[in-house]
């Protein structure tokens, strides 16, 4: 649970390909225009074929990562079919060819479902904006706190494109739209955020001050200053890792009750011939791979390497339909990743090095649900490490997550309270709707303008709010009480937050998770201090500050992990 909800703040990349059979020119060009939360993306997709005729090449999101060509996947095609996965961000693409139009017609699915129709050619070229490209910093003040703000102003062949992130809400790559100079005046719009800037640029052009505007909210007055390429990288004082005394191997596995399903991991090994202790890594939201790699670090990596180290076996391995992973993550929900994880313990419990009676689970935030729910179908799981997993009903859980990060964000108390009804409204209808049923009616409904108004959002916004709260996932999640499952468990449990976990609130999510394993004769659970969700130590806590921060893995958490499963299966040093 990265974020306030699953896909709202997550930057989007689109990666896809054309058929073969299409029978197309040696060299290939065709657009289209995908509707996001985020905006409008326009993808851009360039195809040359080899000696064989199969097909290679890359695709552009021009409007949200301008310059960056991505490679293409693999696809399955005909005169008249197209389909593909996008193993990369666990997106899939079916498509039909529409001889009327000229173009492929179909859907994109990447934890919603959105039209999508590729176009021969390049689209249309953006105008050309002089003077301006590279990257542009600013720091927006919000009730006494500060969000950092970075444009990026890229002009090629396709015209002048620029995006905007916003580090401390996570959110990198938003499209910027209408964006113009006429002398020193300088405008564009941020069509995700409801943002308005009209401002003037100085005569150096170094700088441009003027308003900022997002309805619901006063302007305020911004500055945004060239950079000129001081900034640094941020070090990582954990990764790369130092050299490995351990064995370690590339492996697939298969998930026998998903179809499709092969899973690509790897799996860290001590030294000697075992059997050893061994545990699986269950990944947070989103499409994650086997490093749950976010924000600059790999936190799953740093954990195998530590736990490894002292004796124990731990498999990690890329979510379904992503990384090397074959599947759909798209249409997956959480009930889908703890069969996934089960299918991992399966594969474990067969090899030769491993103690089959010592295999457990170890899950991060939305991991930390799977993994609870992939032990009450598992008799022969041994332990399950649970870490910022949710214990609060779902609904109270992302009003919580909501609140946190609306004030970390600089929303004021009363703007939070409007907004709330709304939210729980919207997760109400979700939650009600029988299955089988499109919850989009009745989400339309309970949202009129007055409602949309209340979330700082205006009515051309409807339909993504709508989007993205009836996905597969997004409505098992919000009819899933994790006390339910916590509370069948009797084996071996560690529960462990961090004291500045802003995205499963700390102190509510413990007394829930303390309620839930009170019958559980074996149930650890721990407050870290000065620890965020992500389990680094932490000044605020908060979404921006994780990329901020040089160590990826507290050790004191590791070592709090490592010794718990070491007094519990007979590990001489942890």
């Amino acid at each position: 649970m990265r974020i306030t909800m699953r896909s709202l703040l997550l930057a989007w990349i689109f990666l896809f390909s054309l058929p073969a059979g299409a029978q197309q020119a040696a060299q290939q060009t065709w657009h289209g225009e995908l509707a996001t939360p985020s905006g409008k993306l326009m993808l851009l997709l360039r195809l040359q074929p080899d000696a064989t005729g199969a097909l290679s090449g890359d695709v552009e999101s021009i409007n949200q990562a301008p310059g960056q060509k991505m490679p293409l996947g693999a696809l399955k095609a005909t005169a008249e079919q197209l389909s593909f996965t996008i193993p990369l961000i666990g997106a899939s693409y079916e498509a039909s060819w529409n001889a009327a139009q000229q173009a492929w017609v179909g859907q994109f699915r990447q934890g919603m479902t959105l039209p999508l129709t590729l176009k021969s050619g390049a689209p249309p070229a953006a105008a050309v904006v002089e003077g301006l490209d590279g990257d542009w910093r600013a720091t927006l003040e919000r009730d006494g706190r500060a969000l950092r703000l970075v444009l990026h102003i890229v002009t090629g062949e396709l015209g002048t494109r620029v995006t905007l992130d916003s580090p401390d809400l996570g959110a990198f790559g938003l499209p910027v739209e209408q964006f113009s100079r006429s002398g020193a005046a300088v405008r564009f719009q941020v069509p995700s955020a409801g943002v308005q800037f009209t401002g003037q640029l100085d005569a150096g052009l170094g700088v441009f001050t003027g308003a900022w505007s997002r309805a619901g909210q006063a302007p305020a007055e911004l500055r945004f200053q060239r950079d000129t390429g001081q900034t640094t990288l941020r070090t990582r004082t954990q990764w790369p890792l130092a050299p490995a005394t351990y064995r370690s191997e590339e492996l697939h596995f298969p998930n026998s009750a998903a179809r499709g399903v092969v899973l690509a991991g790897t799996l860290t090994l001590p030294q000697g011939p075992g059997p050893f202790p061994a545990v699986i890594l269950v990944s947070g939201s989103g499409a994650q791979d086997r490093d749950e790699t976010m924000f600059g670090h790999k936190p799953f990596a740093v954990l195998a390497d530590y736990l490894t180290r002292r004796g124990i076996a731990v498999l990690r391995y890329d979510d379904r339909g992503f990384g090397a992973s074959t599947g759909d993550f798209a249409q997956a929900t959480s009930a889908d990743f703890a069969t996934d994880a089960n299918a991992a313990f399966a594969y474990l419990r067969a090899r030769p090095e491993i103690d089959a009676r010592a295999i457990g689970f170890a899950g991060h935030s939305e991991g930390g649900l799977v993994a609870p729910l992939a032990a009450t179908a598992n008799p022969e799981l041994a332990f399950v490490v649970l870490l910022a997993g949710p214990a609060t009903d779902t609904v109270q859980l992302i009003l919580s997550q909501r609140r946190a990060a609306g004030l970390a964000q600089g929303l004021s108390q009363d703007a939070i309270d409007r907004a709330e009804p709304v939210v729980r409204q919207v997760m109400q209808v979700v939650r009600d709707t029988h299955p089988g049923q499109d919850p989009g009616i009745a989400l339309r409904a309970a949202l009129p303008a007055e409602s949309l108004r209340a979330l700082g959002l205006g009515e051309a916004q409807r339909e993504q709010v709508v989007a993205q709260f009836a996905t597969p996932w997004m409505r098992y999640f919000l009819g899933y009480q994790p006390a339910d499952n916590l509370r069948r468990l009797r084996i071996p449990v560690l529960a462990l937050s961090g004291s500045l976990d802003t995205q499963v609130p700390v102190q509510e999510n413990l007394r829930a998770m303390r309620r839930s394993l009170a019958d559980n004769t074996d149930a650890t659970v721990l407050e870290l201090p000065g620890l965020n969700h992500m389990f680094q130590r932490a000044h605020k806590g908060t979404i921006g500050e994780y990329a901020d921060l040089a160590e990826t893995f507290a050790p004191e958490a590791m070592a709090e992990i490592a010794q718990w499963i070491g007094r519990r299966f007979g590990l001489a040093r942890t």
